[in-house]
């Protein structure tokens, strides 16, 4: 089996386009519709069709091409059940559990509602890569728009659970001002502190800061990290349970 190809693009800004394709097959997937003219430039770059667009939230800046891509391109639209009213042109609906094939690869559906009360991240488990979307970003998460600090803590769980090597592909190039937060909580985080200076790095030579891996993330990111005696500290939350500590975290990163 030939490996799965991934091409990333910057658009909108702030957000990241992801061309998904499979050789064997030709088929691809864009996950999520950011924008269409930056999606058409990067199929037409590399000679693909599009096939499949792969939602993970009904937000503008990830569903918001969907019609226009089906009308020009005629591909399927992939999204949440639970959110299917939402997510313009929807064709395959999934949950839970579910899986999406795409030719000899195949995603599984993880549901982590917080940001949105439905949202999802699709999971390439042989291929060692997710996309979150809004759930998880490099050193941040998503803001709470529709769900519960237990209900976002709870899906960042399950995210966890995956192998430490997974490429977390998220939607927004956050990293350096979410680095910036991290480091309020906890300044002597070494593996934070390194980060850093590898993003600062990135940036200044104007390449993406994304994908990171899991492993990396659990060691720098705070969202991850309710567990540290230092970001307890920080909070006072000493005797907290995690979800609480993950609670104030995000309280304190609205305001930052």
């Amino acid at each position: 089996m030939t490996a799965l190809q991934i091409h990333q693009f910057p658009c909108l800004g702030d957000n990241y386009g992801y061309l998904v394709h499979d050789p064997d097959s030709g088929l691809t997937a864009t996950i999520d519709s950011p924008d269409p003219g930056a999606i058409r430039h990067a199929l037409d770059g590399h000679g693909w069709k599009l096939d499949y667009i792969l939602n993970t939230h009904h937000h503008e800046d990830h569903a918001g091409g969907n019609l226009a891509l089906k009308a020009s391109t005629g591909c399927t639209i992939v999204g949440a059940r639970a959110d299917a009213e939402r997510i313009p042109g929807i064709d395959i609906f999934v949950s839970e559990g579910d899986s999406f094939t795409l030719g000899k690869h195949t995603a599984r559906i993880i549901e982590t509602p917080g940001h949105t009360r439905a949202h999802i991240c699709y999971l390439f488990e042989a291929d060692r890569v997710a996309f979150v979307g809004d759930t998880l970003f490099s050193m941040g998460c998503g803001r709470l728009f529709e769900g519960t600090p237990a209900q976002m803590w709870t899906s960042l769980q399950k995210v966890m659970q995956l192998p430490d090597e997974t490429k977390i592909f998220c939607a927004h190039e956050y990293t350096q001002s979410n680095g910036r937060f991290a480091l309020t909580m906890e300044p002597d985080n070494p593996a934070l502190l390194a980060r850093m200076r590898e993003v600062a790095a990135l940036r200044a030579a104007g390449q993406p800061t994304v994908p990171s891996t899991l492993g990396t993330e659990k060691a720098t990111n705070p969202f991850l990290r309710p567990a540290s005696t230092e970001l307890r500290a920080t909070l006072g939350l000493a005797a907290a349970t995690d979800t609480e500590v993950f609670a104030e975290t995000r309280k304190r990163k609205d305001q930052f």
